[in-house]
């Protein structure tokens, strides 16, 4: 198959709009392969992505629940403590256990 100037100009314009290689290919017919290639060769980049396929997501607040009125009022003494958590130990670099191991020799010796 060959690309006549009519395709041509309806491929140029579908890229300009955004439009995938594939979603090009199934209007006017011809693989997305081939839309690639003649992408390529016309000096497009294969790999574009219409401006949709990135949309911006933004994160919609929680709203926090309202206090139900018995625990609205304020407590007198706390019931329950939290437990302290014990931290846990960094892991230590390959340089950092050899310097400690050169310090034990020379400290035994």
């Amino acid at each position: 198959m060959s690309w006549d100037a009519k395709d041509v100009a309806l491929l140029k314009e579908l890229w300009a709009a955004g439009h995938s290689a594939g979603q090009i290919a199934s209007r006017l017919g011809y693989s997305r392969n081939a839309v690639s290639a003649k992408l390529k060769r016309m000096g497009h980049k294969r790999g574009h992505k219409p401006p949709t396929a990135n949309p911006r997501i933004v994160a919609v607040p929680t709203r926090k629940p309202a206090l139900a009125a018995a625990c609205a009022r304020p407590v007198d003494r706390v019931m329950s403590k939290s437990k302290p958590v014990a931290k846990q130990a960094r892991e230590l670099t390959k340089r950092e256990l050899y310097a400690m191991l050169a310090n034990a020799v020379r400290n035994t010796g």
